[in-house]
């Protein structure tokens, strides 16, 4: 803002000093010019009124040359008397017989023969005088009897005209020094309430609704109103989200105990309920675990909005092989195959312990969504920017897959399927509905993105983007890409060794998964 407000002063000074100092300079140079001819008109008319004189009374071979010499000292330049015939009668300085006899031929001096005055003027660039000639007729105009020709110097005029457009020039600098020297301490004094107020919206950005109050003493009388109203929407916009940081996390801190002692209770009640409500009892625990999840849920998104972390430099394929091997024994209790392709894609810059989370949360959903039978696969590929300059080394993007054959999900679903509590129609039960709000969370705190696409299998395709830590130029190159290319990975467990009946209860103990919110089929 500062720079823009100098430009502006000192565009608009030098646009009024252009209007004023150019007109004048010109002004000046004709001034001078006419200054410089009208006083060697006069001086040509004064030797010509003189040399009449002496002619008619017969001095003029004495008289002449003594005026002519003395008029040429006077004038700095030169003068010619020249008769009738154009022939010289005194000259202020020596000529040769070839100069001499071509006098009467110059257009001034034949003009002035005729009884008629000239003047010859060549003009500089900048209007300052370079040549003036004038000739004058001797005696009357009808009848002259000789002619004056006077040729005046004007470098000393051509260089008092420079030195004035020089003046001119220096004095629209130092008016503009001075422009500049006061604009910017205005610019500054008006720019400084619009710099706090630009950083203490920074510092409530990403202090998470912490902020300092702007000063509303300084200033323009609107920025002074700006800050004031600045200061009261940021301090009820900081109280609404600590007010909702502290419920989040009480409530989600409060309601921990109550339900670990209600799950105890009930599984302290199995021995004593009849076989007969049996199923009761199983749903009330398996109540109590989604609403545990859910607690959990709520506590691990207020601790992201409240401690928002910087991103570190993490390894996704080594985190999707330790999940890919914590989860293969649950998947294969549900005789659905967990398969890994394994792949170099660098590593990537996410919130510490971020892509673990994405990861149980999103094999959790996939694992409720898939039937038995089907196959569930987690794969990273190297998302690289359009080809650029050979040294550009801005980094790409690495897609983290996780790809199920169950139902899938309908466009509308999966343009909702990140909002938190939602639940497609006829979901599983089980499941919180913050899995995936929980998942976009982390992936737009690492600085990436999170996308639901339906699959070639006929499931869902859920895509983690993730901002590469690895220049773009240490891919490239011939072969770059096959370099890349993952390779598949045999589960663990095969499926076939491990079938269970469908429908197989089993407890996921530290997971927080929840469903894709789909029916199933």
């Amino acid at each position: 803002m500062t720079r823009r407000l100098l430009l502006s002063y000192l565009s608009l000074a030098a646009l009024v000093l252009l209007c004023l100092e150019i007109p004048l300079g010109f002004v000046y140079s004709r001034g001078e010019r006419e200054r410089v001819v009208n006083a060697a008109k006069d001086e040509a008319e004064s030797v010509s009124a003189y040399a009449a004189l002496s002619l008619a009374a017969g001095r003029a071979e004495r008289d002449l040359p003594a005026r002519a010499a003395h008029c040429a000292r006077r004038i700095g330049g030169q003068v010619v008397i020249v008769g009738t015939s154009g022939s010289p009668l005194a000259t202020s300085h020596p000529m040769d017989a070839a100069m001499s006899g071509s006098l009467a031929a110059r257009p001034g001096i034949a003009a002035a023969l005729r009884g008629t005055s000239t003047v010859d003027v060549r003009t500089s660039k900048i209007g300052g005088v370079e040549y003036l000639s004038v000739a004058a007729p001797v005696g009357q105009e009808a009848r002259p009897v000789g002619a004056v020709w006077l040729t005046v110097p004007t470098r000393t005029v051509h260089e008092r005209v420079h030195h004035v457009w020089l003046l001119l020039a220096l004095g629209g600098l130092a008016v503009l020094t001075a422009v500049a020297v006061v604009g910017f301490a205005f610019a500054r004094w008006a720019g400084r309430p619009i710099r706090e107020l630009e950083d203490a919206t920074h510092e409530l950005a990403e202090g998470g609704g912490r902020f300092t109050p702007v000063t509303i003493t300084k200033g323009p009388p609107e920025v002074r109103s700006l800050a004031a109203t600045f200061n009261h929407t940021a301090a009820r916009l900081a109280h609404l989200l600590s007010s909702q940081r502290a419920f989040a996390g009480e409530a989600s801190h409060q309601l921990k105990t109550p339900l670990a002692a209600l799950r105890l209770r009930l599984e302290n009640l199995e021995p004593d309920v009849a076989a007969r409500a049996r199923g009761n009892l199983t749903a009330a625990v398996t109540e109590t675990d989604r609403l545990a999840r859910m607690v959990g849920h709520l506590l691990s998104m207020a601790r992201l909005e409240e401690h928002a972390a910087i991103p570190a430099t993490v390894d996704p394929g080594a985190i999707c092989a330790e999940r890919h091997r914590t989860w293969q024994p649950l998947f294969a209790r549900e005789d659905v195959s967990l398969v890994h392709f394994a792949g170099s894609v660098g590593p990537v810059l996410a919130v510490p312990g971020a892509v673990e989370q994405i990861m149980d949360n999103l094999l959790s959903n996939a694992l409720r969504a898939s039937p038995a039978g089907s196959t569930v696969t987690i794969e990273l590929r190297v998302q690289a920017p359009p080809r650029r300059a050979l040294r550009d080394s801005r980094p790409g993007w690495v897609d983290l897959h996780v790809t199920d054959e169950g139902p899938g999900m309908t466009e509308e679903q999966r343009a909702r399927a990140f909002d938190r509590f939602w639940r497609a129609p006829g979901a599983p039960k089980g499941g919180t509905g913050l899995g995936l709000a929980l998942v976009q969370r982390l992936a737009h705190a690492s600085g990436g993105e999170a996308t639901l696409r339906a699959a070639a299998t006929g499931g869902l395709d859920v895509v983690v983007r993730l901002p590469s830590a690895r220049a773009q130029t240490e891919g490239g190159g011939p072969g770059g890409d096959r370099a890349r290319r993952p390779r598949r990975e045999a589960p663990a467990l095969p499926a076939q060794a491990v079938r269970t009946p469908a429908g197989t209860q089993h407890r996921q103990a530290r997971t927080g998964g929840t469903q894709h919110a789909v029916p199933r089929p």
